[in-house]
C-alpha cells in the first residue's frame, strides 16, 4: 500500500509555561510510561521553554535522589537533552493522609511557579491507586492547591471510582473543586494511533460506513489479551481484578468507537454525546442471564520451557483462596437501530498465550455462492481488523485467485502497517495523553456521564461475582499461555462462530 505522503504530521510546540504535579511520582506508571513520555516531548521540542515537573509521593527522596531514580528510566538520549530535562524536574515527599503536609507542598509548589513564570498553570496527575483519590482531591480543595491565577486541570487514572457509588463521589468531590472541563479521566488506550483511526476511518472514508450496520456486519469482536501476570502488583489486582481493570475503561470504550453513530462534527463533545447513546443502548445484564453471557477465569500454575510459571494464587501478596478472575469474556447486545441482534464478542486476560489486541469486524458472507459447486470450503466473510498492539495495522481480508488453470482460492490480507508504511516512529499513547491534557483537549478523554453509565453497566457482574460461593463456581482455572478458558471458546462456538484471535 502506497502513502502518498509520508511525512510527519506536524505538531505545534506549547508555547504557554505549565507546572506538572504528579502524585505517586515514585510508582511503576511515573517511572515507566509518564516520564519517559515527557522527556520524549522534551526531546523533540514540544514542551515550551519554561515548566517545571513535581513529583510527590510517600518515598523519602531529595530531588538529586528523585532525578537519579528516573534517568536509568529515560529512553537512550544524548547526554545533554537528559541533563537539561533533569533540571526540570523536582520533588516533595507527602502523606496522603495528613493535610499538613499539603501545606508545604504549596509552599513548593508556588517558588516553583515563581521561579519558572508559569503564572498559575497547575496540571495535577494522581498516579495512584483509585483508594487514595478522593483524600487526595479533598487536601488538594481544602489546602488551596487547586486555586491559582491560571488554569488548573486536574488527570485521573482508570479504574476511575471502585464501583457507581464511588464514581458518583469522587464526581461530585472534583466538582467542588475543577469544573467538568478541568477534569481528564485517562483511558491510555485511547492515545494508541489504531484506536484514533477507527473514528478517522469510518467517516473519512465513504467505502465502509455504509456497511457499517445489521445489515452487513454478523459480528464484532474486541480482543485484550496479556501473556504476562500480574508482577508486582498483588495488592491493586487482588482487589480490583479484570473486570475494573480491563472492561470498565479500555473494553467498553473500543466498542463505543466502534459502534457509535457520526457525530455532527469532530470535537470532543459531540463525540462524547454519541458513546453516551452506545452505553445507554447496551442490554443490561439481568442476574439469571450472565452465565449464558459471560465467562470468567483465573490462570493457574505451568510451566514455559524449563521455567516454573506461579498460578494467580502462588503470586505473592494473593490470598491462597483468592476467586478475583483474571480473564472474562462476554456476549454484548446493543439495543438500538444499527446494531440489533448484532453480538459483540469481547475477551480479555492474563497469562494468555501472546500479548495482543484487536478489533475485528466480521462482515456477512455473500447471499448466495456462485461458488457452491466448486468450492469444498465455501466462501469465507470479509474481516475487517484494527490491531492496536503490538503492532499497530489495519487489515482487511478478503477472498482472491490463486494464479493457474483452476479456480483455487484463498484468503488474501491488504494490509496497512503503521511501522512499514510510515516513515515516522509512532508516539507512545501517553505522548499524546499528556499533550492533550496540557492543551486542555478533551478527545481522547471520558466524561462523567461515560464514566457513570460504564459502572452501572457492569454493576451486576461485579455484583454476581462478590458472592463468593457464586464465584467459586463460576470462576474457572486455566493455563497459562492458553486463550483461557474453555467454556469462553465454547459460548462463541455456540453461536457458530469462533474466536478470530488465536
Amino acid at each position: 500500500m502506497d502513502m502518498t505522503n509520508d511525512e510527519p504530521c506536524k505538531i505545534d510546540r506549547l508555547t504557554e509555561p505549565f507546572g506538572l504535579i504528579i502524585f505517586g511520582a515514585s510508582g511503576d506508571l511515573a517511572g515507566r510510561k509518564l516520564l519517559p513520555a515527557l522527556f520524549n516531548l522534551f526531546c523533540n521540542d514540544i514542551l515550551p521553554e519554561n515548566f517545571f515537573i513535581l513529583g510527590t509521593a510517600r518515598t523519602d527522596f531529595t530531588d538529586i535522589d528523585f532525578r537519579l531514580r528516573i534517568e536509568g528510566a529515560l529512553s537512550e538520549g544524548d547526554n545533554a537533552n537528559t541533563t537539561a530535562f533533569l533540571k526540570h524536574i523536582f520533588y516533595r515527599k507527602i502523606d496522603y493522609t495528613d493535610r499538613a503536609t499539603f501545606g508545604s507542598l504549596r509552599r513548593r509548589l508556588g517558588n516553583l511557579e515563581k521561579r519558572y513564570n508559569v503564572r498559575g498553570r497547575r496540571l495535577f496527575y494522581l498516579s495512584v491507586p483509585p483508594g487514595l483519590s478522593e483524600s487526595i482531591v479533598h487536601a488538594m480543595g481544602s489546602g488551596g492547591l487547586a486555586s491559582c491565577d491560571g488554569w488548573r486541570r486536574i488527570v485521573l487514572e482508570k479504574p476511575f471510582g471502585w464501583d457507581i457509588d464511588s464514581a458518583r463521589r469522587l464526581n461530585s468531590l472534583l466538582h467542588q473543586y475543577f469544573s467538568e472541563e478541568d477534569i481528564f479521566r485517562i483511558d491510555h488506550y485511547l492515545g494508541k494511533e489504531t484506536v484514533q483511526d477507527i473514528l478517522l476511518f469510518r467517516f473519512a472514508n465513504s467505502i465502509f460506513e455504509p456497511l457499517w450496520d445489521r445489515n452487513h456486519i454478523d459480528h464484532i469482536q474486541i480482543t485484550a489479551a496479556e501473556s504476562i501476570g500480574i508482577g508486582s502488583r498483588a495488592g491493586y489486582y487482588d482487589s480490583t481484578g479484570i473486570i475494573r481493570d480491563m472492561f470498565q475503561n479500555h473494553i467498553i470504550q473500543l466498542l463505543s468507537l466502534v459502534a457509535l453513530e457520526p457525530p455532527s462534527t469532530f470535537e470532543p463533545l459531540r463525540i462524547r454525546e454519541e458513546k453516551i447513546k452506545v452505553f445507554r443502548a447496551l442490554r443490561s445484564f439481568k442476574p439469571e442471564e450472565i452465565r449464558q453471557n459471560a465467562f470468567f477465569g483465573q490462570y493457574t500454575g505451568g510451566r514455559k520451557g524449563r521455567a516454573a510459571i506461579h498460578g494467580y494464587r502462588e503470586e505473592r501478596g494473593i490470598p491462597a483462596d483468592s476467586n478475583t478472575p483474571t480473564f472474562a469474556a462476554f456476549r454484548l447486545f446493543i439495543d438500538n437501530w444499527r446494531w440489533q441482534g448484532v453480538p459483540f464478542y469481547v475477551r480479555s486476560g492474563k497469562r494468555l498465550k501472546r500479548a495482543v489486541s484487536e478489533v475485528s469486524i466480521h462482515f456477512r458472507n455473500v447471499p448466495h455462492s456462485i461458488f457452491r459447486d466448486i468450492l469444498a470450503d465455501g466462501i469465507k466473510p470479509n474481516v475487517l481488523v484494527f490491531r492496536i498492539q503490538p503492532d499497530e495495522a489495519i487489515e482487511l481480508r478478503f477472498q482472491g485467485k490463486l494464479p493457474g488453470s483452476r479456480l483455487c482460492i484463498r484468503d488474501v490480507t491488504m494490509n496497512f502497517s503503521y511501522a512499514d508504511k510510515l516513515s515516522v516512529p509512532l508516539p507512545d499513547a501517553y505522548e499524546r495523553v499528556l499533550m492533550d491534557c496540557i492543551r486542555g483537549d478533551h478527545l481522547l478523554f471520558v466524561g462523567q456521564d461515560g464514566v457513570e453509565l460504564a459502572w452501572e453497566f457492569f454493576m451486576p457482574v461485579l455484583d454476581f461475582l462478590e458472592d463468593r460461593q457464586v464465584s467459586s463456581r463460576v470462576v474457572h482455572g486455566y493455563r497459562p499461555f492458553t486463550w483461557g478458558p474453555r467454556g469462553a471458546t465454547n459460548m462463541i462456538r455456540r453461536d457458530g462462530r469462533d474466536w478470530w484471535v488465536k
